[in-house]
């Protein structure tokens, strides 16, 4: 495969394609299941936060379909290539992984149960791959958009590593970094398991719990202002 040696190996700003400074594609209007605007600015109140968790097809369904999330949209982020198109960024040779940003309401949910959703709904030990998908674009990853998110993430890493180590597995690999800029992913691939309902899903958890934050546990609440 074209570019495969650079799959399990993230490339410096040298090394990756140096991109466009315009998207090739225009975003669609609205979310085809919540009926929300993708794109920004969003309403006052509502917190922006974004999660890499494998194939974002599925890794997208997962959020939203929680309570309290108003939007959601694919695309791809943490690397270095400035509007990449899916083809780049699977080559290995842009450094992005394959995120989805979720919007969400925090008077109705938090942040603290979305990154209870994220831990649950894949395995973050397994590095650049998810399941049977191999690459670097499918590493886990959360992009915190404030001091506070971040300071929880890590904290929610923290709990979940010691719950994961007491079921036998191994270390998490999740990058957990400020947020940099955000691509939005082709048309096709928003909302893409609403509009094919049979199609590919490789989002599969451990089966591990973390401690549910509104019970008191691991995951304190906490909000963080709305990004981009």
């Amino acid at each position: 495969m074209l570019f495969s040696r650079h799959r399990n190996h993230l490339p410096t700003a040298e090394e990756a394609l140096k991109g466009r400074p315009e998207p090739g594609f225009p975003v669609p209007d609205r979310h085809t299941v919540l009926g929300n605007p993708l794109t920004g600015p969003y309403p006052e109140g509502l917190v922006v936060a974004d999660f890499g968790l494998g194939c974002f097809w599925g890794a997208e369904r997962k959020f939203w379909q929680a309570p309290g999330v108003w939007t959601t949209l694919v695309g791809y982020q943490g690397g270095h290539t400035e509007n990449p198109t899916y083809e780049e960024v699977c080559s290995g040779l842009t450094g992005h992984t394959e995120a989805v940003r979720v919007v969400f309401d925090p008077t109705i949910t938090s942040y603290a149960a979305l990154l209870k959703l994220f831990w649950e709904s894949h395995d973050p030990t397994q590095g650049f791959r998810q399941g049977n998908d191999v690459g670097t674009q499918y590493r886990s990853a959360i992009y915190a958009h404030s001091p506070e998110q971040q300071s929880e993430a890590e904290s929610s890493r923290a709990a979940y590593q010691s719950v994961l180590t007491g079921s036998g597995y191994g270390e998490i690999t999740t990058e957990i970094l400020p947020a940099g800029p955000f691509y939005p992913a082709e048309p096709y691939h928003q909302q893409y398991l609403d509009r094919n309902k049979n199609g590919y899903c490789g989002i599969g958890g451990t089966g591990v719990k973390l401690s549910d934050p509104s019970d008191g546990g691991s995951c304190p609440t906490g909000i963080a202002p709305a990004g981009d």
